[in-house]
Protein backbone atom coordinates (compact mmCIF):
# COMPACT_ATOMS: atom_id res chain seq x y z
CA UNK A 1 0.00 0.00 0.00
CA UNK A 2 1.31 3.41 -0.98
CA UNK A 3 0.42 6.16 1.51
CA UNK A 4 0.25 9.84 0.56
CA UNK A 5 0.14 12.55 3.21
CA UNK A 6 -1.49 15.84 2.26
CA UNK A 7 -1.72 19.12 4.13
CA UNK A 8 -4.93 21.12 3.75
CA UNK A 9 -5.31 24.90 3.64
CA UNK A 10 -5.62 24.92 7.47
CA UNK A 11 -2.32 23.09 7.96
CA UNK A 12 -3.99 19.80 8.94
CA UNK A 13 -2.30 16.58 7.79
CA UNK A 14 -4.33 13.69 6.41
CA UNK A 15 -3.19 10.33 5.11
CA UNK A 16 -4.56 8.63 2.01
CA UNK A 17 -4.01 5.35 0.25
CA UNK A 18 -2.88 6.00 -3.33
CA UNK A 19 -5.18 3.86 -5.48
CA UNK A 20 -4.30 5.06 -8.96
CA UNK A 21 -2.84 7.82 -11.08
CA UNK A 22 -4.34 8.23 -14.54
CA UNK A 23 -4.33 10.57 -17.52
CA UNK A 24 -7.51 12.02 -19.02
CA UNK A 25 -7.72 14.63 -21.78
CA UNK A 26 -4.14 15.77 -21.28
CA UNK A 27 -4.28 16.14 -17.49
CA UNK A 28 -3.09 13.81 -14.74
CA UNK A 29 -5.39 12.76 -11.90
CA UNK A 30 -4.78 10.89 -8.67
CA UNK A 31 -7.36 8.71 -6.94
CA UNK A 32 -6.99 8.59 -3.16
CA UNK A 33 -8.78 6.70 -0.39
CA UNK A 34 -8.81 8.58 2.94
CA UNK A 35 -7.15 6.69 5.81
CA UNK A 36 -8.04 9.49 8.22
CA UNK A 37 -11.51 10.88 8.81
CA UNK A 38 -12.09 13.78 6.42
CA UNK A 39 -14.95 16.20 6.98
CA UNK A 40 -17.48 15.91 4.14
CA UNK A 41 -16.07 12.61 2.83
CA UNK A 42 -17.88 9.36 3.63
CA UNK A 43 -15.72 6.37 4.55
CA UNK A 44 -16.65 4.51 1.35
CA UNK A 45 -15.73 7.42 -0.96
CA UNK A 46 -12.55 8.15 -2.88
CA UNK A 47 -11.09 11.55 -3.63
CA UNK A 48 -10.03 12.47 -7.16
CA UNK A 49 -7.62 15.35 -7.59
CA UNK A 50 -5.91 16.94 -10.59
CA UNK A 51 -2.11 16.75 -10.45
CA UNK A 52 0.19 19.56 -11.53
CA UNK A 53 3.95 19.13 -11.43
CA UNK A 54 6.59 21.83 -11.54
CA UNK A 55 9.37 19.29 -12.03
CA UNK A 56 10.27 19.21 -8.34
CA UNK A 57 6.98 18.57 -6.58
CA UNK A 58 3.41 17.60 -7.36
CA UNK A 59 0.51 19.80 -6.30
CA UNK A 60 -3.02 18.38 -6.06
CA UNK A 61 -6.12 20.42 -6.87
CA UNK A 62 -9.80 19.54 -6.44
CA UNK A 63 -11.66 18.70 -9.65
CA UNK A 64 -14.39 21.31 -9.84
CA UNK A 65 -15.93 20.35 -13.18
CA UNK A 66 -18.61 17.70 -12.51
CA UNK A 67 -18.39 16.23 -16.02
CA UNK A 68 -14.62 15.77 -15.77
CA UNK A 69 -14.96 14.29 -12.28
CA UNK A 70 -17.53 11.76 -13.52
CA UNK A 71 -15.38 10.84 -16.54
CA UNK A 72 -12.28 10.29 -14.40
CA UNK A 73 -14.27 8.29 -11.83
CA UNK A 74 -15.68 6.12 -14.63
CA UNK A 75 -12.17 5.39 -15.94
CA UNK A 76 -11.03 4.58 -12.40
CA UNK A 77 -13.94 2.19 -11.83
CA UNK A 78 -13.42 0.40 -15.17
CA UNK A 79 -9.70 -0.01 -14.48
CA UNK A 80 -10.23 -0.97 -10.83
CA UNK A 81 -12.84 -3.59 -11.78
CA UNK A 82 -10.58 -4.98 -14.54
CA UNK A 83 -7.73 -5.34 -12.03
CA UNK A 84 -10.10 -6.98 -9.54
CA UNK A 85 -11.29 -9.45 -12.22
CA UNK A 86 -7.66 -10.30 -13.02
CA UNK A 87 -7.04 -11.06 -9.33
CA UNK A 88 -9.96 -13.43 -8.72
CA UNK A 89 -7.90 -16.09 -6.94
CA UNK A 90 -8.00 -18.57 -9.81
CA UNK A 91 -5.07 -19.60 -11.95
CA UNK A 92 -6.14 -20.17 -15.55
CA UNK A 93 -3.19 -22.55 -15.96
CA UNK A 94 -4.11 -24.66 -12.92
CA UNK A 95 -5.30 -28.08 -14.11
CA UNK A 96 -8.28 -28.27 -11.76
CA UNK A 97 -9.16 -24.58 -12.17
CA UNK A 98 -9.30 -24.21 -8.40
CA UNK A 99 -8.12 -21.41 -6.18
CA UNK A 100 -4.40 -20.80 -5.85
Amino acid sequence: MSVVELVDENGQNAQFEHLMTLEHKGSDYIVLYPLDEIEGVDEDEVMIMRVESDGEADTYYPVEDTETLEEVFSIFMETFEDEDDDDDGFDENDEDGGPL
